[in-house]
C-alpha cells in the first residue's frame, strides 16, 4: 500500500493553483484528471489541456512507497473542499483506485494510467531565459490584458504580443478598436523577442502570479513559451501568426490634449454608462474650453449628461466611444491623473498617464 499524508488546506491550495486549464468537457476524458506524482516527500501535480501544461511540486509530509496516478481534479478539489481546513487527509493508489481518507470520510476515486495522460512535448530549443518580478508582469498584463480580442477570427490578436529587447519587456493587446501598450525595464539586456501568448494563457498568469517581490524566468521557442516562478513550471503553445504593427497605429502628434483626474472622469463615464443602450453603449464627448461634457442616450429617449470642470485651451471637439473601451482602460489604472490626446471627432484618441511613457491606450471613436 502506498501512502502520502498531509494537511487539507495545502493539498487543496497546491491543487487548485494547476486546476484553472482543466476543461469539464474534453474529447480525451483523461484531461479532466491530474496527474499526481509522489516521490519521497514530494508529490507533484500536472495538469494539461494540450496546448497548455502546468506543473508544480509541494513538499507533503510522505509515507510509504512512490506512485503517479491521474484522477478526476474536480472531484478531488471538490472532496477537499468538503473537508475542514485542519484535517489530515490520507491518499492511497492501488491500482486503478485512489482512497482519500480524512478523519472518518473515505472517498473511493476512479484513477486513469498515468502513461496514457498526454503530457505537452517541450520545444527542443529555447532562447535564452531572463526574469522579471512576478508583480511587474502581473502589473504589465493587468494593464493590457482587458483589450485582448475574444474569439476573433483574426487568430493572433486573441492574446497579447510580448516583446522583449535590449531592456526593455512590452505588452501589446487589441481587438481592432482599441489597442493597449504597457512596457517595463529589464535588469537585463536581451535579443529580440517577439511571441504571442493565447488568450487563456494570459488569464492564467494572471491568476497564478504573485504580488510578492519573487522573480519569475521565461524562455520562448518558435512556437512554445516557458515560465517558472515559485514552484511552478507552465508551458504553453504560442499562436502563430503576424501581430498587426502596434507602433503605426499609436497616434504621435494630436494637438489637443487634456490632463484631469482619472477617477472623477471614470466615475462620469459609469454615470452615463447607465443611460446608453445595451447594443451600441455609445457616449459622446464635448469638449470645450474648461468644460468636458458626457452624454448619452438610448431608444427610450432616456438622457444622462455629466460636466467636468477641466483645464483646456483647444479646440472644440465632439466625438463619440463605446463607453466600456473607455471604462476599461481608466479601472485597470492605477495613477491618479490621465491625460488624453485628440485630434478631431474623427480619428482615434490616445491615452497616456502624464511625465511617464510606459502606459498607451489607443481608442478609435464610433458614430453615434
Amino acid at each position: 500500500m502506498i501512502v502520502l499524508k498531509a494537511p487539507q488546506d495545502k493539498v487543496l491550495a497546491v491543487l487548485q493553483s494547476v486546476a484553472g486549464i482543466v476543461e469539464r468537457r474534453h474529447t480525451l476524458p483523461i484531461l479532466a484528471n491530474v496527474m499526481l506524482r509522489k516521490t519521497g516527500n514530494a508529490l507533484q501535480f500536472t495538469t494539461s489541456d494540450l496546448e497548455i501544461q502546468i506543473r508544480t511540486t509541494a513538499e507533503l509530509g510522505g509515507d510509504t512507497g512512490d506512485f503517479t496516478t491521474t484522477v478526476n481534479t474536480r472531484k478531488l478539489i471538490d472532496i477537499l473542499r468538503s473537508m475542514p481546513s485542519d484535517q489530515t487527509v490520507s491518499l492511497e493508489s492501488s491500482q486503478d483506485k485512489l482512497l482519500l481518507k480524512g478523519g472518518k470520510s473515505r472517498f473511493t476515486l476512479q484513477t486513469l494510467a498515468a502513461e496514457d495522460f498526454p503530457l505537452v512535448q517541450e520545444a527542443a530549443s529555447f532562447g535564452p531565459t531572463f526574469s522579471v518580478p512576478q508583480k511587474t508582469l502581473k502589473s504589465l498584463l493587468g494593464q493590457v490584458a482587458f483589450a485582448m480580442a475574444v474569439q476573433d477570427i483574426r487568430y493572433y490578436l486573441n492574446g497579447i504580443l510580448f516583446v522583449a529587447e535590449g531592456q526593455q519587456l512590452s505588452l501589446v493587446a487589441t481587438d481592432g478598436h482599441r489597442l493597449a501598450f504597457a512596457s517595463a525595464t529589464l535588469d537585463v539586456e536581451v535579443p529580440k523577442q517577439e511571441v504571442i501568448l493565447p488568450r487563456k494563457t494570459v488569464i492564467e498568469l494572471q491568476r497564478l502570479l504573485s504580488d510578492a517581490d519573487g522573480a519569475i524566468e521565461m524562455c520562448f521557442a518558435n512556437n512554445q513559451a516557458k515560465f517558472s516562478f515559485g514552484a511552478m513550471e507552465f508551458v504553453t503553445k504560442l499562436v502563430e501568426g503576424k501581430f498587426p504593427d502596434y507602433n503605426r497605429v499609436i497616434p504621435k502628434n494630436h494637438h489637443n490634449s487634456i490632463t484631469l483626474g482619472r477617477a472623477p472622469l471614470l466615475a462620469s463615464l459609469q454615470r452615463t454608462a447607465i443611460m446608453t443602450s445595451d447594443k451600441f453603449k455609445g457616449v459622446r464627448l464635448n469638449l470645450e474650453p474648461g468644460t468636458l461634457r458626457v452624454a448619452s442616450n438610448n431608444a427610450e429617449q432616456e438622457e444622462a449628461v455629466d460636466e467636468l470642470d477641466i483645464d483646456y485651451s483647444g479646440d472644440a471637439i465632439e466625438i463619440g466611444f463605446n463607453v466600456t473601451y473607455l471604462i476599461d482602460a481608466l479601472a485597470s489604472m492605477a495613477q491618479d491623473m490621465v491625460k488624453i490626446d485628440l485630434a478631431d471627432g474623427n480619428s482615434s484618441a490616445l491615452m497616456t498617464i502624464p511625465g511617464n511613457d510606459s502606459f498607451k491606450y489607443v481608442v478609435m471613436p464610433m458614430r453615434i
